[in-house]
């Protein structure tokens, strides 16, 4: 059973719309018009930002590569630059399909058993699940130590507090059930054999034959799967390289928002970078099937700017500017790396019959 890719539909393509109006229409109500915006962009120092740009491509680069340790451990053969083209494309597609938390995933997957083989299917969604728990338990760690930077720089709000507290609470219940059912093979056969009687009964035996397959490849990737974790547990040398570059990639990309308030000549506390960039990217890692790429996460980080302490119109600009980059940048490289990806599986072919005609 071969990974579907995801479809991108006129629906997904109206989401980034939406969400820019409605974070126009939230900084309005901050008193903050775009006039104001953009002279304070105009008056910028341009080098702390083009090194945050910098930044950008090569936290997604160390990304990769972290990644990538993890599916060579696994025998999925990609190379660095390959691993890089696949996020990117992954990026692209988590800007516009809801609930990027898995959608670049799940692109990704597709993209390996595409060219590698369904066989491969369980090895890349391990390599994928063990990339997500150590992402998700270094934003623990950023949460707990800007929360602690907090305390000791000023009065922390009870409001980001409890949200703090919430969210490193929720991540870490998230990452612990992730694990268990992890190594519970057992429990997920369980459930499959549950779904597929379900389905049987539902369509009154019609899809039994359909079901009956679906439930043969599901639980061929589900061994693949746990078989490929344990590897991880019995030789957990992969785990500690890829963590090594994921918190390089963590490093550049909490980096980006600090160089943007250098260029507007507001230096920030560290401790406010990491709270708010972390307390984003717990919310868009949570897959609850809401868009939350665009629109949302400038609410977000303006009104977190704003509430430590950061006046309402260079946090309205420095989300902006943040934004171009880590957003509408990636965005645009993501889609020239999906036109290149999409483009060779059609060329192939042309290739192949003008080869063939000669």
């Amino acid at each position: 059973m071969q990974a579907r890719k995801p479809k991108i539909t006129r629906k997904a393509l109206l989401f980034p719309l939406i969400g820019l109006v409605a974070f126009f229409a939230y900084i309005y109500l901050f008193q903050v018009d775009i006039a104001t915006i953009v002279a304070t962009a105009q008056h910028a120092d341009p080098l702390p930002y083009v090194v945050a740009i910098g930044f950008s491509l090569a936290e997604v680069l160390f990304f990769s590569v972290s990644w990538r340790v993890l599916a060579n451990f696994l025998a999925i053969r990609l190379s660095v630059i390959k691993s890089y083209l696949y996020v990117w494309y992954s990026i692209f597609v988590d800007t516009l399909i809801p609930a990027e938390s898995i959608s670049g995933e799940a692109i990704r997957v597709y993209l390996i058993t595409r060219e590698q083989g369904s066989s491969k299917c369980g090895q890349a969604v391990a390599s994928l699940v063990v990339h997500r728990l150590l992402g998700m338990g270094l934003n623990i760690v950023v949460l707990i130590v800007g929360m602690f930077l907090l305390f000791t720089e000023t009065q922390v709000s009870p409001l980001i507090f409890n949200l703090i507290l919430f969210l490193a609470s929720g991540i870490a219940v998230t990452l612990f059930l992730i694990v268990l059912f992890s190594f519970k093979e057992t429990w997920i056969l369980k459930i499959i054999d549950w779904l597929t009687r379900l389905g049987k009964f539902l369509s009154r035996g019609k899809w039994q034959g359909q079901l009956t397959k679906i439930k043969e490849d599901a639980c061929r990737i589900v061994k693949s799967f746990h078989d490929s974790m344990k590897e991880f547990k019995h030789k957990p040398q992969a785990i500690v390289f890829s963590l090594f570059y994921l918190t390089l990639s963590w490093i550049l990309s909490l980096s980006i928002p600090y160089l943007v308030f250098l260029s507007l000549r507001f230096p920030v506390s560290w401790s406010v970078i990491l709270v708010t960039s972390t307390i984003v990217l717990a919310v868009k890692s949570i897959p609850v099937g809401i868009p939350f790429e665009v629109g949302i996460p400038e609410i977000t980080m303006t009104t977190l700017y704003t509430s430590l302490g950061v006046p309402a119109g260079i946090s309205a600009t420095a989300t902006l500017m943040s934004r171009l980059i880590t957003l509408w940048l990636k965005f645009a490289i993501g889609f020239v790396a999906q036109q290149l990806l999409e483009l060779k599986p059609v060329l192939a072919p042309m290739n192949n019959l003008s080869i063939e005609k000669a």
